[in-house]
């Protein structure tokens, strides 16, 4: 693609929750956003840096083959969006989620200290290298399908 982003493209494909971390989320089809602290419900939620986790639908299918085949949610990302090199953008982009909810991206990747539920079920982990994570600077209701815009100050 060779974009960051591209705008006429940039949505919701998938939104996730786990109620434990390190586990496989669950695909809900709308979900809340609340300010400084993450999707409602979500294990990952809370006062930290990263409240909510995002990785490219784009990234999901080349990590697919014939024998295993992938579902959103099975890399652990909270929301799926097709459209956007999340790995490209910079900490400090904020992006605006469907009319309301605005994040701001605070980490690019993360490390993994042992494997977990992913692994032992894909044989790899795209989220330390394609994933970023994000905290919720304004909260709202968010759905498959919703735009996703980036926010200049």
């Amino acid at each position: 693609m060779g974009q960051k982003y591209r705008e006429d493209k940039m949505k919701i494909v998938s939104i996730a929750v786990s109620r434990e971390k390190g586990t496989i989320k669950t695909c809900v089809d709308q979900a809340q956003l609340i300010e400084n602290y993450g999707i409602e419900g979500d294990a990952h939620a809370g006062d930290w840096h990263r409240q909510v986790s995002f990785l490219a639908s784009e990234s999901i299918e080349k990590a697919e083959t014939e024998a295993l085949k992938l579902n959103f949610g099975d890399f652990a990302e909270n929301i799926a969006t097709t459209g956007i090199d999340w790995a490209s953008q910079p900490v400090g982009r904020k992006f605006r989620l469907g009319r309301e909810a605005l994040v701001e991206i605070t980490q690019i990747g993360k490390k993994c200290h042992k494997k977990c539920t992913i692994f032992y079920r894909t044989g790899d982990c795209i989220m330390p290298r394609e994933g970023v994570f994000a905290r919720v600077l304004k909260g709202g209701a968010i759905e498959k399908g919703d735009p996703v815009e980036p926010v200049t100050d």
